[in-house]
């Protein structure tokens, strides 16, 4: 049950909170009088900084030292002190122009996206690219290689783009398999794993096969969590004083960089929001024993029940969560309407 905090207390975690954001190290009473000309004494603090560590929300690395918030003092700041800020203006302006002056494609906004977000929260970013909830057929091409090897190139409904290799029993010309590719285009347009599943089976023994490739590319789909993954900002953690020992560094940056530990953290905390949402995750929340020392904060972007994907940022638990949560919601905001303008086209 949260404690609940007089409106001085409540300024002064606040201040804490900051303060140990901007050096990384414990905040003395008297240094926080002397910082924000506070008008009461520095006994007052000392007092009010005490019932803050008894109620859990600030600690005390050493006996002659001063404070720092505990994961609940940043849990609450985040949850009860944090107001929505926007983003100035003219960095709004900076990172909208560096999108849009860029080659158009997803495959030139997610890194620039993780490039962004990297570089204005000072931490590692991550964005996954866009993925089908529920993939849908859209396109078909059946491309003869070499002997009886086909490929096979599927566009889902989103632009999502998936390929598999077919072995025949005998080689089949060019102008059959685009035969094949054409006819499949008729009969599974807009066609889900449901509605696939419902269609008669071909006669034919190369239309088997190809409709056994579509079914299973779709299956694959289905599975996934994310799409892509890009990363940035990677040094920016490694050069905290938090992560000075190797080990600690290594452990949370495991996390984004396998695929499993990524799917596992984004499939249990942001999938359950709408697209737009965002979660903060602090230390681990006793979940992951890799991110004890961090925080993780996400969101999704993208058209909601159709193509999203992920991204935020990861760094020490003193990251500036407001600044850093308007930025990610912004680029959020950007990747939505590019993936919006890209589904239109």
């Amino acid at each position: 049950m949260t404690k609940e905090l007089t409106e001085r207390q409540k300024l002064l975690l606040t201040l804490i909170v900051h303060e140990h954001s901007r050096t990384a190290l414990p905040v003395a009473s008297n240094a926080l009088v002397r910082q924000y000309s506070l008008p009461m004494s520095s006994a007052t603090v000392r007092n009010e900084m005490t019932a803050l560590t008894e109620m859990g929300y600030l600690r005390q690395p050493h006996t002659s030292a001063g404070r720092v918030p505990t994961e609940e003092g940043y849990r609450y700041l985040v949850s009860h002190l944090l107001n929505p800020t926007t983003l100035p203006a003219t960095t709004r302006n900076t990172i909208s122009h560096q999108f849009y002056q860029s080659p158009q494609g997803l495959d030139q906004w997610l890194p620039l996206a993780a490039s962004v977000l990297a570089s204005h929260s000072q931490a590692a970013s991550i964005v996954t690219a866009p993925h089908s909830e529920r993939a849908t057929f859209k396109h078909l091409e059946l491309i003869a290689t070499r002997a009886t090897q086909v490929l096979m190139v599927m566009v889902l409904v989103g632009g999502e783009i998936r390929q598999a290799f077919l072995s025949l029993d005998t080689p089949v010309s060019q102008e059959a398999l685009s035969q094949v590719a054409a006819r499949f285009n008729d009969l599974c347009r807009s066609a889900t794993l449901e509605t696939l599943d419902k269609l008669p089976v071909p006669s034919d023994s190369l239309d088997q096969q190809v409709l056994r490739a579509i079914r299973d590319q779709l299956s694959q789909v289905g599975k996934l969590v994310t799409g892509e993954v890009y990363l940035d900002g990677l040094t920016n953690v490694l050069a905290e004083p938090e992560f000075a020992e190797m080990d600690m560094a290594r452990s949370a940056l495991r996390v984004l960089e396998e695929r499993p530990l990524l799917n596992d953290l984004i499939s249990r905390t942001i999938m359950t929001e709408k697209v737009g949402g965002v979660q903060v995750l602090i230390g681990g929340e006793g979940t992951w024993e890799e991110l004890r020392d961090c925080s993780v904060i996400l969101t999704r972007y993208g058209v909601p029940d159709l193509l999203t994907g992920t991204l935020g940022v990861l760094g020490p638990m003193r990251i500036s969560y407001g600044r850093t949560i308007s930025t990610i919601r912004f680029v959020a905001g950007l990747l939505t309407d590019l993936v919006s303008q890209t589904m239109v086209d």
